[in-house]
């Protein structure tokens, strides 16, 4: 099978649209290039885009496929009275039945921020990245307390990262810690978390993994090598099995995965989608 032109189609950002089309696309084992035309928000651009995507149609031999979540609908009709290939309409597919079970029509808003002036989950989503930019890796232990989960482990174990998508992705407040050698030594959770022992969630991943990983930083270094790893992830597991932490091993999971673990188990109140 050729390669198909894959575009998304928006009025907005485009995320929605890229998101819920990669996931479908991913069912199908074929390779796709991607064309992302966000902010199509007038009858103009949806004509520059029709004039691309048949384009496309032409010089490939192929229609392409087209993800939109255009709530314009004087937008939209261009592309579905004129676009050359297959267009697949994400809110007139979803929107429309559950306007009519809900008997309420939908707000036809461009994108989840369309005014971040007024949206208070916007706010609150970007002081919670800020501040697990300031939480991360033990840069500060001020204000514990507001964290919504404080992540723990050895170096390089995944903290930063989904941390970040914690904070980004559903607006959590989430610091992060490395477990170091005095820790160890000590064999004691970092006294600045103790007191928020409800909070915390290790992360762990196997030595030879982190081996790697470190050797890409690193290399040639005691902290990379593979008998520093062994211990630094034996004495790390020792500790949260001591503290009654739950930890989960990252070695195969994507951020996403981890991220998802993490929410089952803290169950947050204050949840953002």
């Amino acid at each position: 099978m050729s390669k198909r032109t894959v575009f998304f189609v928006s009025d907005g950002t485009g995320i929605t649209a890229e998101t819920f089309g990669n996931a479908i696309l991913a069912q199908f084992d074929t390779k796709t290039r991607h064309v992302r035309l966000p902010f199509t928000d007038t009858i103009d651009k949806a004509h520059q885009a029709v004039r691309q995507i048949n384009h496309t149609a032409e010089t490939e031999g192929n229609k392409p496929i087209v993800f939109t979540t255009l709530v314009n609908m004087d937008v939209l009709k261009v592309l579905q009275e004129h676009c050359q290939g297959m267009l697949l309409d994400m809110f007139g597919t979803f929107v429309n039945p559950l306007e009519a079970e809900l008997g309420i029509k939908s707000h036809h808003r461009v994108g989840r921020f369309s005014d971040v002036s007024k949206s208070q989950a916007y706010h609150d989503r970007i002081e919670a990245i800020n501040f697990s930019l300031a939480h991360d890796d033990g840069q500060s232990n001020r204000d514990l307390e507001s964290a919504d989960v404080i992540l723990v482990g050895v170096s390089r174990s995944g903290k930063t990262p989904t941390s970040l998508y914690l904070a980004m992705q559903h607006g959590l407040k989430a610091a992060n810690y490395p477990l170091i050698p005095e820790d160890f030594d000590r064999k004691q959770l970092p006294p600045a978390l103790v007191p928020h022992r409800s909070k915390i969630f290790g992360l762990s991943i196997h030595p030879e993994r982190l081996a790697e990983i470190r050797a890409e930083r690193r290399p040639n270094s005691r902290y990379a090598s593979m008998e520093n790893c062994r211990m630094e992830v034996s004495e790390a597991e020792a500790m949260m099995r001591r503290s009654g932490i739950r930890w989960l091993s990252t070695t195969t999971k994507s951020i996403e995965e981890i991220a998802t673990t993490i929410l089952q188990e803290i169950k947050p109140e204050r949840l953002i989608y």
